[in-house]
């Protein structure tokens, strides 16, 4: 339990990297006031609101049956036979969690700048036009073998290539604006704020999501995206420029989310992946990429 906590509070705060530089550049904008009250309550929102909502949501969308009720008290129940619902909805839940981490790290593979940290990267970033096709033939042969285990598992896969694309086009926008909304002298801090909140609740899902591929205890994942998101306000409000430092950061959870979506994947096809394979590997993948921006400082 230790070990995945560790690896959810690591992943969260890695993966949310960019999350905090947009922050630390809209917050430069705003009084010390409304910089006080986005880091202090509108960290209760990061993780109750967002990171809190979200695995409830999850669940309850993988478990109708259960009901918005049910779906949230079983994320705190020790109910044996709740507990075999969830695990026998699984394969529904991490196929789509699979595919949307998957489709994340060949979208940062192909198409986004990027600090080149192993070989290979460059020459993917120059053929960024492949990413469509790429993500097209894995989402075909994903969809082809869990026809064969689970129609509904297809639906799983489809329903995670689709929240990849719709949560994308917001970033996308949230970066095309991003200078726009900091030159506006005019935009009140409250407009602000309620701008971070949405951004950091797009930024979220990522974390939540690949949360799945190291436990499906919703306990577990609040705690640890719960500190994440903590540490991540940290960041923002002492440390940003620091970290912008560690360049190869994001190569590092791009990485991990790439290995986090193959264990989803291959886990709701019945392949017994071990607990604590999830943490071991963020860990050690993040673990390099932060010594190899060290070594580049």
């Amino acid at each position: 339990m230790l070990l995945i906590v560790v690896g959810l509070i690591l992943f969260e705060t890695i993966s949310s990297i960019d999350n905090a530089v947009i922050n630390a550049e809209v917050l430069s904008t705003m009084s010390k006031r409304a910089q006080r009250w986005f880091l202090v309550y509108g960290l209760f929102i990061a993780v109750f609101a967002v990171r809190g909502m979200l695995p409830w949501l999850i669940v309850w969308a993988t478990n109708p049956t259960l009901g918005p009720v049910g779906a949230f008290t079983a994320t705190f129940s020790d109910n044996p036979d709740i507990k075999r619902a969830i695990e026998e909805s699984s394969p529904f839940l991490l196929v789509g969690g699979g595919v949307f981490l998957i489709f994340l790290f060949f979208h940062w593979l192909f198409i986004e700048t990027k600090n080149y940290g192993l070989r290979g990267e460059r020459f993917f970033h120059k053929h960024g036009v492949w990413f469509f096709a790429v993500v097209s033939i894995i989402l075909t042969v994903i969809v082809w073998l869990a026809l064969k285990r689970n129609p509904f598992m297809a639906l799983g896969a489809v329903v995670g290539s689709t929240a990849f694309f719709i949560t994308h086009g917001f970033k996308q926008n949230a970066e095309l604006h991003e200078k726009e909304l900091i030159g506006k002298g005019n935009m009140s801090d409250w407009s602000k704020i309620l701008y971070l909140e949405v951004i950091d609740a797009t930024f979220s899902i990522d974390g939540v999501v690949g949360a799945f591929a190291f436990t499906l205890s919703v306990p577990l994942i609040l705690i640890g995206n719960g500190i994440g998101a903590f540490v991540v306000r940290e960041l923002t409000l002492k440390n940003i420029e620091n970290v912008k430092r560690y360049i190869y950061l994001k190569n590092g959870a791009m990485y991990s989310i790439f290995f986090l979506g193959i264990i989803m994947v291959l886990d709701s096809f019945g392949f017994e992946i071990k607990p604590w394979v999830s943490p071991v590997i963020t860990i050690s993948v993040i673990g390099y990429f932060f010594q190899k921006s060290r070594m580049s400082i």
